[in-house]
């Protein structure tokens, strides 16, 4: 006997999304919770709570975490099927996605053994459809099988991939609520790798690698400074509750200050974000003070509103949230016209008590590339320590 009330069935979901040709594939699990069922989005560690899920007429709308992004479908007894939607872009982004209950397996179910092992650092180059490239570090850890890590670059990273080893090809996807990431890979020689990367509808690329235990990338300490002649930061914009609030407000005079350019649809945003809210509780009574600045993907400040509130609802931000323009580097760059530009969401600037500007970091190596996050997190308390310890 099926079901036809949409109701979900507790317990693990694998989710396979269709996009140019490819199965994207990711794990998700239903929680009964009071009376109620959430959903927590899974890859390798993480585990992103989802608990907006309403009926629709006949379908279920389950809002995606912080993000203007939703899963409709229909649901039948241990089956879903339905469409990932994205309602942040200029043109609406629907992918069709199946679902079945009780299955753990993210790619095949029994694969062949595998017959490489990819744990290491690798130096990757990105090839973009234009032809124009990128450099990052993927890192890796396998286990028979079982692999996961994830490719770090000098605007960002790909977060927690989780994936397998089947003969000689990886395979690793993602899925964080706003974007669907397919990557594959066979060797092509020793030490070398050839693959490709999907996301969503449109995105394609290809990628080189080779084991470098010594790669890196430019310091994202020096990709984003003040141009010449500025020594700090002037602006103004309207906080989530319509308030103009100026860097020169009276609030911030005299403290340490750091500015998050962000954007409520960014994923490394919202790790950063992670980190900076409970830092901020901890740390503000040192003399310390944050300013989100919100660039979205919406027009204008009414309808941007409500995505950089379900943010700060979501994470429990304490510190000023500002909207600052639409989610475009070139915009970001005029609102900050003291910046040489904007390379990345993030890019976190700090400010110390006299109000100049002492180091810009551009984008964010969050919780899902290990050591290098940990190195951040060290560099980072190192800095504010100093700032703070300052008269």
């Amino acid at each position: 006997m099926t079901s036809t009330d949409n109701t979900l069935k507790p317990g693990p979901w694998r989710v396979v999304l269709q996009a140019q040709g490819q199965e994207i594939p990711f794990l998700m699990e239903a929680v009964q919770r009071n009376d109620s069922t959430v959903l927590y989005l899974i890859n390798a560690e993480e585990r992103i709570l989802v608990d907006d899920i309403q009926t629709e007429g006949d379908s279920l709308k389950i809002r995606l975490h912080i993000f203007d992004a939703d899963l409709i479908a229909k649901v039948d007894d241990d089956k879903m099927a339905g469409r990932f939607t994205r309602n942040d872009l200029s043109k609406r982004y629907s992918v069709p996605f199946t679902a079945e209950h009780g299955k753990t397996n993210r790619f095949a179910e029994n694969p062949a053994p595998a017959t490489q092992d990819y744990t290491g650092k690798w130096e990757v180059v990105f090839t973009k459809k234009d032809g124009k490239t990128y450099p990052a570090i993927g890192v890796f850890e396998q286990k028979d099988n079982y692999v996961t890590g994830t490719f770090i670059t000098e605007t960002g990273d790909y977060r927690y991939l989780e994936g397998q080893v089947e003969g000689e090809q990886l395979k690793l996807s993602t899925f964080d609520g706003n974007h669907d990431y397919l990557f594959t890979a066979t060797p092509a020689g020793e030490g070398k790798l050839k693959g490709e990367y999907f996301a969503g509808l449109y995105d394609y690329e290809t990628w080189t690698a080779t084991r470098n235990e010594n790669a890196q990338l430019a310091n994202a300490n020096e990709l984003t400074f003040l141009k010449p002649g500025y020594e700090s930061l002037e602006f103004t914009f309207p906080d989530v509750n319509g308030k103009q609030v100026s860097l020169s407000d009276v609030k911030y005079k005299g403290k340490v200050v750091l500015v998050q350019l962000l954007g409520s649809w960014c994923p490394n945003c919202m790790d950063e974000t992670q980190f900076l809210a409970p830092y901020y509780a901890k740390n503000k009574d040192r003399g310390l003070e944050i300013i989100g600045l919100g660039f979205e993907r919406t027009d204008g400040y009414e309808k941007a509103v409500p995505r950089l509130k379900k943010m700060q609802e979501r994470f429990d931000i304490g510190y000023d949230l500002l909207y600052a323009g639409p989610a475009d580097k070139e915009a970001a760059a005029k609102a900050l016209p003291a910046l040489n530009h904007v390379l990345s969401f993030p890019t976190t600037v700090f400010i110390d008590r006299q109000g100049k500007v002492r180091k810009i970091h551009t984008g964010f190596s969050g919780p899902g590339t290990g050591k290098y996050y940990e190195d951040w997190v060290a560099d980072f308390n190192k800095t504010m320590d100093e700032l703070l310890a300052e008269k």
